[in-house]
């Protein structure tokens, strides 16, 4: 079963056509992830304290519906591919209207960093065992490496 976050759309998401402007699609899925990955015990202040950060090489986001101001939305976080190590790793978003209807869907591709040293880094292995808690779905495929 996917993580979900709930959260409501604030004027401050809405383009110039009154309806969610594309970035507030990203928005919702990184605060969807961050919450996702605290509940699993990788909390930002883990991450502060081992130098350590997420960082995406890819974003896509499919639009399917329009959302607008007042709207709540579910936002469903699963991992749907991943090296054994954590070390990459995509995730995918739903964002779901109140009523059921999907409006988009996010995938993004990343891996860790090390902030000192601005370069890729594996998590530690307590650490990894946390990601690897993050739900998986149902056509996750384990990558190479």
């Amino acid at each position: 079963m996917p993580h979900t976050y709930t959260g409501k759309v604030m004027w401050s998401h809405l383009d110039a056509n009154m309806h969610m402007r594309h970035s507030a699609y990203a928005d919702f899925a990184a605060q969807a992830r961050i919450e996702a990955l605290e509940q699993l015990g990788l909390d930002l202040k883990t991450f502060q304290r081992l130098h350590i950060g997420p960082i995406l090489f890819r974003e896509e986001t499919t639009y399917l519906r329009e959302v607008g101001i007042n709207e709540e939305l579910n936002v469903t976080t699963e991992l749907i591919k991943g090296r054994r190590d954590g070390s990459r790793w995509s995730i995918r978003h739903e964002i779901i209207k109140a009523d059921g209807v999907k409006a988009a869907v996010i995938v993004v591709e990343g891996a860790w960093l090390d902030v000192l040293k601005r370069k890729l880094a594996v998590l530690p292995d307590e650490l990894v065992e946390h990601f690897q808690q993050l739900p998986r779905s149902t056509d996750y495929v384990e990558l190479e490496g």
